[in-house]
């Protein structure tokens, strides 16, 4: 049995990102005081739920900078062998969970609002909804990058642009209201980044649940990959296949490799890890070679 290990010279993608995070995170929550303040003493609706999302990526991105300290923590315990790796994947689990609880506050209140009458100051609704979306715009485009390797930083990207939209939505109130005199755009707009936000915390919701529940990798069909190692040059058989992601960027395999008496071992070992890792980008894979069926394999059942 041959093992090829994740973390030994292998970087993370959450890692290479954090810089993003702790720049965006510094920024997110010196706005989000002067939303907080400004919303309260505008009395905008819109303009407060703002503030209560940008205190969800406040905490969220603080989470994720947390979680990828702890993912490049060596174990000292000697029970985590696979490292702390998957703090990233429960800390995009959290943000799902307070991107849900802002959503859900903002509903209740704009539903609460309908049928009353409220006064809006638009002027400094728009400046502060202006400044926001500066704000958001600079911190999406320092996330963009590492959202496509890191889960993590994906969700904190998600709650960004989230806000982004939820800026846009400011402004938009201030400038209805401000046209109509109407407040009940501020509670319309409100609702909005509430449905909003709850849509992209489910679907970031899906992808954490698919990583904790160790599905197949998106983008990855096993039935090719045990087909592509049943092709290896004296491979007779493949069973046991599993593969998973540990965390963002970390693909994980395990199976059992039936050879030909004939066959050197070692070569179709060495064969199979270079095609899981190049073809399939599988860099972490414990790969058994056996040269015929074990009791123990047939009496498995999964």
């Amino acid at each position: 049995m041959a093992a090829m290990g994740v973390g030994h010279g292998h970087g993370h993608a959450g890692a290479r990102h954090r810089w993003r995070l702790a720049v965006s995170f510094a920024m997110i929550a010196t706005f989000f005081v002067v939303e907080l303040v400004a919303g309260l003493a505008t009395g905008s609706l819109a303009l407060i739920s703002d503030a209560g999302h940008m205190a969800a990526d406040v905490v969220a991105l603080g989470a994720a900078l947390v979680a990828t300290k702890i993912a490049t923590r060596a174990d000292s315990t000697g029970r985590r062998t696979y490292g702390s790796y998957r703090a990233e994947i429960f800390a995009s689990g959290f943000t799902v969970l307070l991107m849900l609880g802002v959503a859900g506050y903002v509903v209740v209140e704009a539903i609460g609002r309908i049928g009353s009458a409220v006064e809006i100051e638009t002027g400094p609704v728009l400046v502060v909804g202006a400044l926001g979306l500066i704000v958001n715009v600079i911190a999406l485009l320092l996330l963009r990058a590492g959202a496509a390797e890191s889960l993590n930083v994906k969700g904190a990207y998600l709650e960004v642009v989230a806000d982004t939209a939820g800026s846009v939505g400011v402004i938009v109130a201030a400038l209805m209201v401000g046209a109509t005199g109407d407040a009940v755009w501020d509670t319309a707009v409100a609702l909005a980044i509430g449905l909003f936000v709850a849509v992209r915390a489910l679907f970031l919701g899906r992808q954490v649940l698919a990583v904790l529940g160790q599905h197949v990798p998106a983008g990855l069909d096993i039935d090719v990959v045990a087909a592509d190692l049943g092709g290896v040059p004296g491979v007779a058989d493949v069973h046991d296949l599993h593969a998973w992601t540990l965390t963002s960027g970390m693909h994980v395999a395990t199976a059992h490799l039936v050879v030909g008496a004939e066959a050197a071992s070692q070569d179709v070992l060495v064969a199979a890890q270079r095609l899981l890792r190049d073809v399939h980008g599988i860099e972490h894979a414990t790969l058994q070679v056996e040269t015929g069926p074990t009791q123990a394999c047939d009496e498995l059942s999964w």
